[in-house]
């Protein structure tokens, strides 16, 4: 089955040599764009941010990103598969058998590279099938919420060529954890000699939010201020997983001042729920008109306020 290359720089409008904060920029304006609780084309946006994402997990992570560049666009030659193997890649291939998936999030070109897994298992005679584990793309909004997914898994005989389709429902639960492994049983590799037939692990990974950093059940969020919303105080409106609220700032708040709006985070257990972490960041304009400048050099002037002043 051939498996298009998929060029995650192009994904993200970026170049190859691209920097880290080049990466993450170009991410958060395309997911925020794309993201399915903003987009008016729900079902076009949902493949793009799902891209998006799948191109940010590869590109921001050092060690993929790194195995990425060096095989390159030629990844699947057969003198290559040799160092894909050694270089850490995993592959969909078992013996006998290949899995491809659909609508698990991920495309075949990202399962190849680092995804299903196969464990073998024991028996004598009556051998039961091999498990398999790949991976799922998971929002915080189904993590919260929780949800239905139709995914498709095509197994293909690779000494025969015969492949068999099957759609398979997958439950996403309520309080989903990153990395969990979500069972289906017996949807693994076929067993041999009368033997049970092996399980499909979906090992979880969050969808990166464009606002929300995930640090087990707390998000966190930059709360980015102008000075004078610092310096004066303000209610400012901040997204949610339930919705916008209302978040009042203290005059005189300072930049990593954290406020903590509790019971917006992901679920806990028995209905508890994290914590949204608000970690306050100051913003200066880098442009000003002539009259801004006027008022900034009026206010140097007259303020006494000095950060650097010794006693």
């Amino acid at each position: 089955m051939s498996i298009e290359f998929k060029n995650y720089y192009d994904v993200l409008g970026v170049a190859a040599n691209a920097s880290d904060a080049d990466i993450k920029k170009a991410f958060r304006t395309l997911a925020r764009k794309y993201h399915p609780d903003v987009a008016k084309d729900k079902a076009g946006a949902e493949i793009r941010f799902k891209e998006v994402n799948e191109a940010n997990e590869v590109l921001s992570d050092p060690d993929k990103r790194r195995k990425y560049d060096e095989l390159g666009e030629n990844w699947n030659r057969p003198e290559r598969q040799t160092a894909q193997q050694s270089g850490g890649f995993r592959g969909g291939a078992e013996e006998g058998a290949e899995f491809h998936f659909d609508g698990t999030g991920f495309s075949d070109f990202f399962e190849q590279f680092f995804g299903s897994r196969g464990h073998p298992a024991g028996g004598a005679f009556a051998q039961r099938g091999q498990d398999i584990e790949s991976d799922i793309l998971v929002t915080l909004n189904e993590a919260l919420h929780g949800s239905t997914r139709t995914i498709k898994l095509q197994r293909v005989d690779s000494r025969t060529g015969q492949s068999s389709l099957q759609t398979l429902r997958v439950k996403i639960p309520p309080g989903v954890r990153e990395a969990q492994l979500i069972r289906l049983g017996g949807k693994g590799q076929e067993g041999v000699g009368g033997g049970d037939a092996g399980n499909l692990y979906l090992r979880v990974q969050f969808a990166k939010h464009p606002d929300f950093r995930v640090h087990g059940a707390n998000l966190y969020y930059d709360l980015e201020l102008t000075p004078w919303e610092a310096v004066l105080g303000a209610t400012v409106h901040i997204s949610t997983l339930d919705g916008t609220v209302a978040l009042k700032v203290p005059p005189g708040t300072t930049a990593e001042q954290e406020f903590r709006l509790r019971g917006k985070g992901l679920p806990i257990d028995k209905g508890l729920r994290g914590d949204l972490h608000a970690i306050a960041s100051i913003q200066v304009p880098s442009l000003l008109t002539p009259e801004e400048k006027i008022l900034w050099e009026q206010l140097a002037t007259i303020s006494t306020f000095n950060p650097r002043r010794t006693i």
